[in-house]
């Protein structure tokens, strides 16, 4: 007998599933490497959004303390303190579209506000500030808290993967819409809108418009401004009691 006669010639079958075994020891291996540094990341908060969004009391009363220091500093020099300009900004849907200019309705499909009671998050800057002021007596608009930023990804969060709106049940779904990006869990999805990173388009075009409920105790006059009692346009900080009231 020759001695290529005498080789095992190995089924193809079995070929197949030491492949397949293979394949899934390494998936294994990433899945656990992904739920250390998910870990690592959600157990620390960002220090670039802590000085703003803490929630907790301690940090909320040295916030207001390094406020008022400023403010006297600024004082005693003849000036003033201009407190820094938010960069996030939360947009709310509130009236339809009768009576509504053409204009006005494309300016509200390209902020992906089609349906009232939509919103979105959008990054501050001359252009967007320019659309909204076109749509501002059908939205109302303010500068959202990183607590309220987890809620709503946490609690109305919805991922867009093959043009299909997706639950965010399992940060795998992240993972699989944003993972090159560097984003592959829900606490990193939130510090990147929070913070307005370098991917965050990415990040908030891979969310879907939230649809939030009708607000507890209901709206004042959806025709008037909201420096006039009413409800229409930007209520900076105070978007984020609106937001409790809807979420």
């Amino acid at each position: 007998m020759s001695m290529e006669e005498a080789k095992v010639v190995i089924p193809e079958s079995v070929l197949k599933n030491r492949k397949r075994e293979a394949q899934r020891a390494l998936a294994k291996k990433q899945e656990r490497e992904n739920r250390e540094l998910i870990f690592t990341r959600a157990s620390s908060t960002p220090s670039s959004t802590r000085h703003r969004c803490a929630t907790r009391p301690v940090e909320k009363e040295l916030i207001r303390l390094e406020l008022i220091r400023l403010k006297r500093e600024g004082r005693m020099k003849g000036g003033f303190y201009v407190s820094p300009e938010a960069k996030l900004l939360f947009i709310i849907r509130f009236r339809g579209i009768n009576a509504m200019h053409p204009k006005t309705r494309k300016i509200l499909q390209l902020l992906r506000l089609r349906q009232t009671i939509n919103s979105v998050f959008l990054k501050v800057n001359k252009a967007t500030m320019n659309m909204l002021q076109t749509v501002e007596p059908y939205v109302t608009s303010g500068y959202p808290n990183l607590k309220i930023v987890r809620e709503l990804i946490y609690k109305r969060g919805y991922g867009k993967l093959n043009k299909q709106r997706i639950p965010l049940a399992d940060n795998s779904i992240i993972e699989h819409g944003l993972g090159k990006y560097g984003i592959i869990c829900i606490e990193d999805l939130v510090h990147e809108i929070m913070i307005v990173g370098p991917h965050f388009k990415q990040a908030n075009n891979f969310l879907w418009p939230s649809k939030l409920k009708a607000p507890l105790g209901g709206l004042k006059k959806k025709r008037n401004h909201y420096v006039k009692g009413g409800d229409a346009g930007n209520r900076e900080d105070h978007i984020n009691e609106l937001i409790r009231r809807m979420n």
